[in-house]
């Protein structure tokens, strides 16, 4: 892709859009902004080695919460997670970045480097509010400024096609489909879904290689798709970016057959084993895949958007950056193991706004708002004029009254359950 000059950088930005791009040095870290109608970029005074100290404690603090074995749900490191994300805006100096981002900016452009991509910057503690709620445009992710540029020169329709892969493996599906009823929701908006649906969705009928050939067959519906959603289990390989991926059908095998093996196996979800030669790996999704036409991929799954935060690179190794390597122009991923019932209702209200607006980032900016701020009693008059069956508006209804008494409660205010998700791409 080549280096970027200054110059092409504001180019990418509209007069009400800025970018604030984090480096990180061995003894600092930097911060700077970039406007169209500035000469040169708006550089935060240099951190110290106190700073660079501080936010080097608070990430480790951060990751040994969430990889605590001895905490597999992660409670203590969810409890923690408000007041985290008011430290970190600390650490990073927000306040003082915010007050020099021209005022006529309603959108922002984020683009962290190195473990600041695992964060959600987007759901920073500001001026009384958040990060996302300040600026009416939204806020959305770039891996760097050559990839903004390279996605911003890609044309893509309008959300016309959908395909998608529902619900692979059995503990998704087993009992009562746990997407919640969303991606049948989510399908009626399209006038031709395509779904790969529970043991239909195998890793072959996504991408069939043939071992003896070069030749590589994609699912026609992913190749026509402007739109692509995976419902279904991912998982970050620390050891082995490469190996990252999505769960698909038949990928579980019994643990007391083989040898576990890293490069091959790995255990997930309660020990469970897991082939990864029958996962969608990152690695199939570079090789492989061929998204012409396709304006989002949204992940609605665990971990989607973690990446090789040991890298000290300016790109970052992940699944988002391997979608849009391989042609997307914007993909909506997850920092973390999310809720499976805020997944459902964030996602159903994402695409309903996508129906009403162009705008990726500023519909994903809507849905989170309304899952943040919405009561027990709102959601219930929703759920009567949605787009779920009758069956699930039931079930829904029912889990508000069963594990709520109050009806202002805002069940999902915590950044927990909101800020999880984020657009990684072009944003429109």
């Amino acid at each position: 892709m080549g280096s970027i000059q200054f110059q092409e950088i504001q180019n990418l930005l509209d007069n009400e859009t800025a970018i604030i791009k984090w480096y990180i040095f061995d003894e600092c870290f930097r911060t700077f902004i970039i406007t169209n109608d500035n000469s040169k970029p708006i550089t935060i005074l240099p951190s110290n080695k106190q700073d660079l100290k501080a936010l080097i404690n608070w990430t480790n603090k951060y990751l040994n919460d969430y990889y605590n074995p001895k905490d597999r749900d992660k409670i203590q490191w969810r409890q923690k997670l408000g007041k985290r994300l008011k430290k970190l805006a600390k650490i990073l100096h927000i306040d003082e970045i915010l007050n020099k981002v021209p005022e006529q900016c309603k959108r922002l452009i984020l683009i962290p480097h190195r473990y600041l991509h695992l964060f959600p910057l987007h759901a920073l503690p500001a001026r009384q509010s958040y990060l996302i709620d300040i600026f009416r445009n939204g806020v959305g992710y770039a891996p760097s400024c050559r990839i903004l540029r390279q996605l911003q020169q890609r044309q893509r329709s309008d959300f016309q096609s959908f395909f998608a892969i529902q619900n692979p493996t059995e503990d998704l599906y087993q009992d009562y489909e746990k997407d919640l009823g969303a991606v049948a929701a989510i399908k009626q908006k399209f006038t031709d879904p395509q779904i790969l649906k529970q043991d239909q969705a195998q890793k072959s009928a996504i991408v069939c290689v043939n071992e003896n050939s070069p030749n590589v067959t994609l699912h026609p519906g992913l190749v026509t798709a402007n739109c692509v959603f995976f419902f279904c289990h991912g998982y970050f390989k620390s050891d082995y970016p490469e190996d990252s991926g999505l769960l698909l059908a038949d990928c579980f095998v019994d643990s007391e057959l083989v040898k576990i093996d890293s490069k091959r196996y790995m255990r997930v979800f309660e020990d469970k084993v897991v082939d990864l030669t029958k996962c969608l790996t990152l690695k199939d999704i570079i090789t492989h895949f061929r998204l012409e036409n396709c304006r989002l991929v949204t992940l609605s799954a665990c971990e989607t958007g973690l990446t090789d935060f040991r890298s000290t690179s300016d790109e970052y190794i992940g699944l988002p950056s391997g979608f849009l390597l391989a042609g997307s122009t914007n993909v909506v991923s997850s920092l973390w193991t999310v809720s499976a019932t805020a997944t459902a209702l964030l996602m159903i209200k994402f695409y309903e706004e996508l129906q009403q607006q162009n705008n990726i980032v500023l519909a994903l900016k809507t849905a989170q708002c309304w899952l943040r701020d919405t009561t027990v009693e709102g959601f219930q008059d929703w759920l009567n004029n949605s787009s779920l069956s009758l069956v699930w508006q039931a079930q829904l209804n029912q889990y508000f009254v069963t594990n709520y008494q109050n009806a202002s409660t805002k069940p999902f205010e915590s950044p927990f359950y909101w800020a999880g998700f984020c657009t990684i791409g072009k944003g429109v």
